[in-house]
């Protein structure tokens, strides 16, 4: 028997995130509904599925670490399942939950759930360090309200499901339970139906949502609006909405996690002497910096508590600075002969330039 981390690819010391991800990838190159029929599919789907339900749970990994196959051999016969997992009957909606974060539409408590929508949501750098509310116009489906959302007048059992709201398909070693496409899951069907909604008792409408993004929210986080999804069919429930958040690169700014950097330009007559260099900051409060003599290019202080907001606390990130020595140009002939005087002068002393020429005569001859 293979072992589990080989099967999912991953190292011993892989977190959850990097074996569920290994999962998600591995797993849908095999999925039954794009092989059909495909013993060696069902065959790989299985182990994978084997692998990522001890892997992902950390007493069985735990378990799993110090015995080994041994620890799961008690009912679980090669064939069937262990501790309560059976991949003979496999629940791929959970399955595909548990994977992707977001719900497919499913019977409830009776109900119908509506389907997960997804919206992707620009903000600039300055929006992510101040937080904001913002409307977004959304276009999702929502209760008819001719029919208030029922479908039309008059029930009848559904004939496809008995009034179950499933139907099962099995596909090999597989069962596949979905929701019935002609009932949605309700279990029953619409005499008369509705003509706004054609008898589905939701029709598709543009709104608006007001949504409070925090402050310190990076590109990747997702915001869940419970209950703005998808409504599903004839009376069933409303799904969630997912916004995800992308912050858009700032012409100043680079940030890496809750830290800030930016390069600062500094006039060569003030690297050399010292003096005041103005440094932005995102709050555009910004400050004086005051810089020692003999600044050189490419010197990077952090100045504390300058960066990004920490999400979801009260504390900050740092700010790095970078400053780098301007070279003047377009410069007047008085200025010109200035530096050469400057030049003639600094020869006098020893300076790295002189260091790195005897450096380089020293390894070329």
């Amino acid at each position: 028997m293979a072992d589990y981390y080989e099967t999912l690819g991953v190292e011993k010391t892989a977190s959850f995130d990097e074996i569920k991800r290994a999962f998600r990838v591995k797993a849908m190159s095999c999925h039954p509904d794009h092989h059909a029929g495909d013993p060696e599919a069902e065959k790989k789907f299985k182990e994978l599925a084997e692998a990522y339900e001890v892997l992902k749970d950390e007493e069985k990994r735990a378990t799993y670490d110090r015995v080994g196959h041994e620890a799961f051999k008690s009912g679980m016969g090669g064939h069937g399942g262990f501790n309560g997992f059976d991949f003979s009957g496999m629940g791929f909606e959970d399955l595909f939950a548990e994977m992707f974060g977001m719900r497919r539409g499913r019977p409830r408590g009776g109900k119908a759930q509506g389907a997960d929508v997804r919206y992707d949501l620009d903000v600039s750098l300055e929006e992510a360090y101040h937080g904001l509310k913002k409307t977004i116009n959304v276009n999702t489906f929502v209760a008819c309200e001719s029919c208030k959302g029922l479908g039309g007048e008059g029930l009848d059992t559904c004939g496809t499901c008995g009034g179950m709201g499933v139907v099962r398909q099995r596909q090999g070693f597989f069962v596949m339970e979905t929701s019935c496409p002609i009932c949605h899951g309700t279990g029953k069907v619409i005499k008369k139906p509705c003509k706004d909604c054609s008898g589905t008792g939701r029709v598709r409408k543009k709104r608006d949502l007001e949504i409070t993004i925090p402050a310190g929210v990076d590109t990747g986080v997702r915001m869940r609006l419970a209950g703005e999804g998808d409504v599903a069919p004839n009376g069933g429930i409303a799904g969630d909405m997912y916004v995800f958040i992308n912050v858009k690169p700032h012409k100043l700014f680079e940030r890496q996690g809750d830290d800030l950097y930016v390069t600062v330009p500094v006039p060569m007559v003030t690297a050399a002497l010292g003096g005041d260099v103005f440094v932005p900051t995102l709050d555009g409060k910004g400050e004086n910096y005051t810089l020692k003599a003999g600044l050189q290019s490419g010197t990077q202080v952090k100045i504390k508590g300058k960066g990004m907001p920490v999400l979801k606390s009260d504390r900050f990130g740092d700010l790095y600075v970078t400053f780098r020595v301007e070279t003047p140009t377009n410069l007047t002939s008085e200025q010109k002969e200035l530096l050469k005087k400057f030049d003639g002068m600094s020869k006098k002393n020893s300076s790295l330039c002189d260091d790195f020429k005897n450096l380089v005569s020293k390894i070329f001859g």
